[in-house]
């Protein structure tokens, strides 16, 4: 829960300073975030001023704040130097890493249980290693990622839009889609900028999933009194679970998001979520007891609609509808409003779940999931299809009024000033090729 309170905290506060500092500044400092936090949750220990559990809450909490600041930096920073063809794909991909994360989580922490099976087996203890090596190994892939994310230039739509460099930006994108280095020091052009300054004035007037523990649970996983045989039974089927819903489900989103649009994609995750989880409701003891391959199935699809639906499309779409200056800080409220109802789910579920019996009002919380998947479908009706549209006119600004040249001295000027405008008005349709 720490964790969960720490993301939606992110979310606000990354997503406000992305808008206000850069989102290039802002995407080194949440990640080395991320790495301190896991390291300190991964090294916490009993102390006299405060207990293990404290101190793992304390870092899962500020985990937390990074990982939450990692939603709108990385969908707006994609979305800000994608072209529109494949501006979903690309969102999609990365955000279907997360899928490859869960995996790994699961497969880290099978081999290392694999590894420590004698010794656990004669003293328990020894799966206090355990979890901190498979928390510390998250680590790895986010310092392999830091340098990319330190040397990565600012967003050429941020430096236009937001700091005014119209000559620095147009050379940003000159040099994303050459791949090579132009003159930097070629003659400032005559251009200014009238983009208004960020207010909450503007936005205002432009106004699932399962608990996966007891699911393993049912299914025959985690159900072992021997605690090694429960780890291990827990890792597999997590394993068993992302392979077959969650990780097709992000990529099945990939490869069609710019096909058929987010809004139909979101569509049908939302109705199938609608009526798989009648299903489930209205029949879960029966189903349970009677046909476990059955459950299984409905649970899978589950989380493949649940991935090929709500769960990406609420991360795309958000990365597109709003303008530059207010796109990082959307992003972020749509997102921590998200967490916030995954957050009032996941208290609800632990509390409800056994009133008459444990897991007894299953069927009940399982029917209330169907009844705001239905809510979804109508709300996805508000949204407006993003495909194929440059940001500049999803933003519904009039972009070319931001853009003014000042009076200039010689013909050469002009030229380059001619030149740039070309440069900012063509980057959002060079074809998908050049990325």
């Amino acid at each position: 829960m720490s964790a969960a309170l720490g993301t939606l905290i992110g979310q606000l506060v990354f997503g406000w300073c992305a808008d206000h500092y850069g989102r290039k500044k802002m995407y080194g400092l949440e990640l080395s975030l991320m790495i301190a936090s896991t390291l300190g949750s991964a090294l916490c220990a009993n102390s006299f001023a405060i207990s293990l559990w404290g101190s793992l809450m304390f870092w899962r909490l500020i985990l937390g704040v990074g990982i939450g600041g990692d939603y709108p930096l990385s969908a707006v920073i994609t979305s800000e130097f994608a072209t529109k063809k494949r501006r979903g794909a690309m969102m999609a991909a990365v955000f279907s890493m997360q899928g490859f994360g869960i995996l790994s989580a699961a497969v880290v922490s099978l081999i290392t249980l694999a590894v420590y099976k004698d010794l656990i087996v004669k003293d328990k203890g020894y799966i206090d290693h355990v979890w901190r090596i498979v928390l510390g190994f998250g680590i790895v892939p986010g310092v392999l990622a830091l340098y990319f994310r330190l040397t990565i230039p600012e967003t050429p739509r941020y430096t236009m839009d937001v700091l005014k460099d119209i000559e620095k930006g147009s050379r940003d994108i000159d040099d994303v889609l050459s791949n090579k280095n132009e003159d930097k020091n070629k003659e400032k052009t005559s251009l200014s900028i009238e983009i208004p300054h960020a207010t909450f004035k503007v936005p205002l007037s432009h106004g699932i999933g399962l608990n996966n523990s007891i699911i393993l649970e049912a299914i025959g996983f985690a159900s072992s009194t021997d605690v090694y045989m429960s780890l291990w039974n827990m890792s597999v089927g997590n394993i068993i679970i992302t392979m077959l819903g969650t990780v097709p489900g992000y990529w099945f989103t990939v490869f069609l998001v710019d096909k058929w649009g987010r809004i139909k994609i979101q569509l049908l995750g939302f109705i199938a979520l609608t009526i798989l989880f009648l299903i489930l409701g209205f029949a879960y003891d029966q189903i349970l007891t009677l046909s476990m391959p059955l459950f299984i199935t409905i649970f899978t699809l589950c989380q493949f609609f649940q991935n090929f639906g709500p769960n990406a499309t609420t991360f795309i779409i958000p990365g597109e509808v709003f303008p530059t200056r207010y796109r990082s800080t959307g992003h972020g409220i749509s997102a921590a409003s998200g967490k916030l109802g995954a957050v009032v789910a996941q208290i609800g579920f632990v509390n409800l779940k056994d009133i008459g019996g444990k897991n007894r009002f299953m069927n009940r919380l399982i029917l209330i999931f169907a009844a705001f998947m239905f809510v979804g479908i109508w709300s996805t009706l508000l949204i407006p299809e993003t495909m194929n549209q440059s940001l500049e006119e999803l933003s519904n600004e009039d972009q070319i009024g931001f853009v003014k040249k000042s009076k200039v001295n010689d013909e050469n000027s002009t030229t380059k000033s001619g030149n740039n405008l070309s440069s900012v008005n063509d980057f959002s349709d060079v074809t998908s090729s050049t990325i």
